[in-house]
């Protein structure tokens, strides 16, 4: 049995806070954390109603009207978490998230606990990340990305192992840069692994290490990528394609955060945050018994994917943007834009090596082209052939050719409406300052005097 005073230290260690009410809803008992939260001192909130606790809010609006805990009636109908913004006496806000909780009837001590979360930190990286056009060398504005932008931030604060999933070309890697240059161990190393590009006994002491006289022209000892990112993090990209004999080990550094190089006995402990990506179906090699189901599930406690280029088209002409300064910078005095029937054959087309074939469609346009513009023509022909059939499908006046049109075209005839808004966006966050405009959006100055001289945005 847990004494009185057990009890209270467990409360008090709690980063929730806790209140306990009686059935006047007068409280009975605080934990520390509640004290915190509300600004005031324990004694001072022992007997206090509830309701006076968050003056001004709805939750304590309602209970006053009607007499009863609202949020307990809430909690018995299923509508258990409320979210509050509470001033407190020194005239601070907090934001907080609330739920009640029915203790046992036979309970004498109290009737209820109301528990709080403190939501600052969370609030704080919604904002961060709302509306972010960039986050470290991802660019994207749209629904799926800004919404992998807040999962970075999260994850990011937190020390668990990552697993990212996605299509070859997506960016996975800069999803893993981002999450390393948000996280506290930016200041750390960062080391990547590409396990498909080693056999398996050079991979095990690229990993691990190993001993002067391990194998063959081990002619010196040398450490492993585990303790050269030690402090720091270790992305392990196409974790899919290490052999079973290598993941045991993986599974070891996982557990007990310690290493072996090859050729030694002698452990080593490392303090490494681990970031695994794969473009494979890891789930299905877990059944084929291809991959270790215990280090799956090791990897994947937050797992992340990431979007495909098909399914944030809108994200396109940014993304080239982006992309055309950047080359750009090796090419100074050069200023190439995209032509309008150049970004519509990018709307139409299906990326299967997503991004990264759009930078490369983007290389291969600059070495065609014979002006300061990207035509079709200057395209990829697996693209001006979708553009072909785009134009050619337009041209048709059957139903069937209609639906084709709305089935690839839908895309590309929202883009200039997009881009239009995006710039228009990133002015109105800079305050019509057209310099951070540019520098905020990836593009050159000109490129944006340009484009809004396109669209006749002053």
């Amino acid at each position: 049995m847990i004494s009185l005073s057990g009890l209270r230290q467990f409360l008090d260690n709690l980063e929730e806070g806790i209140l306990f009410l009686d059935q006047q809803r007068h409280v009975v008992a605080i934990n520390e954390a509640a004290s915190r939260m509300l600004g005031q001192n324990h004694d001072n909130i022992l007997d206090k109603l509830c309701p006076s606790l968050f003056q001004g809010t709805a939750c304590a609006r309602n209970c006053g009207k009607r007499g009863h805990c609202t949020l307990m009636k809430n909690a018995i109908q299923g509508k258990k978490i409320q979210d509050l913004v509470v001033q407190r006496p020194d005239g601070t806000l907090i934001p907080l998230r609330m739920w009640a909780m029915v203790l046992p009837s036979d309970e004498q001590l109290a009737y209820c606990a109301v528990v709080l979360r403190d939501r600052t930190h969370e609030m704080q990286l919604e904002e961060a990340a709302s509306d972010r056009l960039r986050l470290g060398g991802l660019v994207g504005h749209s629904g799926v990305m800004q919404n992998l932008f807040r999962q970075i931030l999260r994850a990011a604060a937190s020390e668990a192992s990552i697993l990212l999933t996605g299509e070859s070309g997506s960016g996975k890697e800069l999803v893993a840069r981002a999450l390393h240059e948000n996280s506290s161990r930016a200041k750390g190393p960062y080391v990547r692994v590409h396990c498909a590009a080693f056999p398996e006994q050079l991979l095990e002491a690229e990993l691990f290490g190993h001993a002067r006289g391990a194998f063959t022209g081990a002619a010196t000892a040398r450490e492993g990528r585990f303790e050269a990112a030690h402090g720091g993090t270790l992305l392990l990209d196409e974790i899919g394609e290490v052999p079973m004999s290598v993941q045991v080990k993986l599974l070891r550094v996982l557990q007990e955060h310690e290493i072996e190089r090859l050729g030694e006995n002698q452990t080593r402990k490392v303090d490494v945050r681990i970031i695994a990506a794969t473009h494979r179906d890891l789930p299905a090699m877990v059944s084929r018994g291809e991959f270790r189901a215990d280090l799956y599930y090791r990897l994947r406690v937050l797992p992340l994917h990431v979007p495909a280029l098909r399914e944030r088209k809108e994200d396109i002409p940014l993304l080239v943007s982006s992309m055309l300064a950047n080359m750009l910078t090796r090419h100074p005095g050069r200023d190439i834009q995209l032509s309008n029937e150049a970004l519509d054959a990018f709307g139409a087309y299906s990326w299967p090596g997503n991004v990264r074939e759009l930078v490369n469609a983007l290389e291969y346009a600059m070495v065609h082209m014979d002006g300061t513009t990207i035509l079709a023509r200057h395209l990829p022909p697996e693209i001006q052939e979708t553009s072909h059939l785009v134009a050619n499908l337009q041209a048709g006046d059957t139903p069937a050719a209609s639906v084709l049109v709305q089935r690839y075209y839908r895309a590309p005839a929202q883009q200039a409406g997009q881009e239009k808004e995006t710039l228009m966006h990133a002015l109105k966050e800079t305050g019509g300052n057209k310099a951070a405009a540019a520098e905020k959006l990836g593009m050159s100055r000109t490129t944006l005097w340009k484009r809004l001289k396109q669209y006749g945005i002053d």
